[in-house]
């Protein structure tokens, strides 16, 4: 068996090693809210500015760890226990419409006494659909001119998903999951027809939302669940001076832009930032990369983009010399999943697409997000041990110069 990509493995690590980096400068007054807060509750003794860290150190051993153990597991084995591996994700979606945990208004977690850190299942199953679609697809790719037996299917299990993640509800990991889904139909060769049926639905879900969650425009509020994205996309729309001056939505986004352009070409120097005081709140989560360009400058965000870059030409590489349809098809997908994830949360902070609640994959204070990620990539490193030698396979399929499926 040869050895895995190393070449994917240290852009991986390099990102979760600035990740750390920047941890430690962006949380330090989070960090000093949050222990300022247990103080006064007589759970520590003083507040202290590195909180996150210490979080953020158990979230990589954890990830480490999970990371060696699937790297003995052979990628054939996900796709012989797919139906295990979902039942567990299912059970963890209903129990948390069951027994959830809040933070902040969302109710999207579920708390494991023995981990020191609440597991987000949405998070998972963004990893789980890839791979129960890719063995779905690879199972049923002689039927992929077949309305009913192969379209129908395959938007039946999309639709259950969305479902489940409806109710939480979690508007924005949806904003990943079907994009995604999409890619996994059109790349697997399928009838192109029907994918322009998953577009309509998809644009009908969006607008859908945005008619009928409505809120009150004068006290900002609505005892409709998803109200908050109608707000946000409002807010968007529109340059409301009184939103900002009321540190509502258009605020956090107004000082990410302040971040942004206080960095510009030049950069105010690792621990400069001046917004992480809480100017830009929470910037350990969704703005972490405006407060990287105001420290750091647009160079490093272009080091930091290009990294993302990297794995998608890894993903190239990889998937050009495997014969696997299974492990083929995964590692597209998981790829699509990172970018298409990495690049909303970099359009938030600049602007272009309505505030969301998505992650800076790797780099964003995520425990669930950094260990569904951890399993996707050692996952895609697992494959890189059975690519052939030799010259990549392509040949002409839909019309576009592609991979060879």
């Amino acid at each position: 068996m040869k050895s895995v990509d190393y070449k994917l493995f240290f852009t991986v690590l390099a990102l979760m090693i600035f990740w750390m980096i920047m941890i430690s400068s962006v949380s330090v007054y989070s960090s000093y809210r949050v222990t300022d807060l247990m103080a006064k509750m007589w759970r520590i003794d003083e507040p202290y500015n590195y909180f996150y860290v210490i979080r953020n150190i158990w979230h990589v051993l954890i990830s480490l760890v999970v990371l060696w153990i699937v790297s003995k597991i052979s990628y054939k084995s996900f796709e012989k226990y797919i139906k295990p591996i979902a039942a567990v994700i299912v059970f963890m979606l209903f129990y948390v419409l069951v027994k959830w945990m809040t933070i902040k208004w969302a109710s999207w977690w579920i708390n494991i006494p023995w981990l020191p850190f609440t597991i987000q299942p949405t998070e998972f199953l963004k990893f789980w659909l890839i791979i129960f679609l890719a063995a779905y697809l690879k199972a049923n790719k002689h039927k992929m001119y077949d309305f009913h037996k192969w379209f129908l299917p395959f938007a039946w299990i999309i639709w259950f998903v969305t479902l489940l993640v409806w109710l939480q509800p979690d508007f924005w990991t949806l904003m990943i999951i079907l994009p995604v889904s999409a890619i996994i139909y059109f790349v697997s060769g399928s009838n192109i027809k029907y994918l322009s049926i998953v577009w309509l639905l998809w644009v009908f879900l969006i607008l859908s939302v945005y008619a009928y969650w409505d809120y009150d425009k004068k006290t900002g509020q609505s005892l409709n669940k998803l109200w908050y994205i109608t707000k946000r996309i409002d807010n968007f729309l529109s340059d409301n001076k009184t939103a900002i001056k009321s540190k509502t939505i258009n605020y956090q986004t107004e000082q990410g832009l302040i971040a942004i352009w206080s960095g510009g070409f030049g950069w105010l120097g690792f621990g400069g930032s001046i917004q992480k005081f809480w100017y830009l709140p929470e910037v350990q989560w969704d703005f972490i990369f405006s407060v990287i360009v105001e420290e750091l400058g647009f160079v490093w965000a272009f080091i930091l983009v290009n990294l993302y870059l990297y794995i998608a030409y890894r993903w190239f590489y990889i998937t050009s010399r495997v014969d696997d349809l299974f492990a083929k098809y995964s590692v597209i997908w998981i790829s699509s999943w990172i970018l298409i994830q990495a690049f909303i949360n970099i359009w938030v902070n600049l602007n272009i697409v309505p505030l969301t609640w998505v992650t800076l994959p790797f780099i964003s204070y995520w425990g669930s997000s950094l260990l569904s990620l951890a399993i996707a990539i050692w996952f895609m490193l697992n494959v890189s041990r059975y690519i052939n030698d030799g010259k990549p396979k392509y040949s002409r399929w839909n019309k576009f110069n592609l991979f060879k499926f």
